[in-house]
């Protein structure tokens, strides 16, 4: 299964758990430490361990390798190795604006400067 072909898979699996304002970044062209970020809303910090949790059952026997998870009371990230997904409170998502980031950032934005 492509990389594409997984993103859209996660997506609807988190929709379907009521994750909410779910958002996708192809960060393939541009340096960074995945191909591709998830970004979705839960409704709290309980129901952002919830999709965590949901989201290993539906996705490792499908082969998929949780390489790390970092969870606090706010934000719990997932690292598939080439996808990164972000689960955050309304809260957390408006404190740091990261879909601002990658917006900017795939669209060129933060491109490096070689130093003579």
């Amino acid at each position: 299964m492509n990389i594409d072909d997984r993103v859209e898979r996660i997506v609807k699996f988190l929709d379907s758990k009521k994750a909410d304002e779910i958002e996708s970044f192809d960060l393939e062209k541009v340096d960074y430490l995945a191909k591709r970020v998830i970004i979705v809303s839960a409704l709290s910090g309980k129901h952002a361990s919830s999709l965590v949790d949901n989201l290993k059952v539906e996705l490792k026997p499908t082969g998929e390798e949780f390489l790390h998870v970092d969870e606090s009371d706010e934000w719990v990230v997932i690292d598939l190795g080439d996808i990164l997904i972000h689960v955050m409170t309304q809260d957390a998502r408006q404190t740091y604006s990261l879909e601002d980031f990658l917006t900017e950032l795939s669209n060129g934005k933060f491109k490096a400067q070689q130093i003579t």
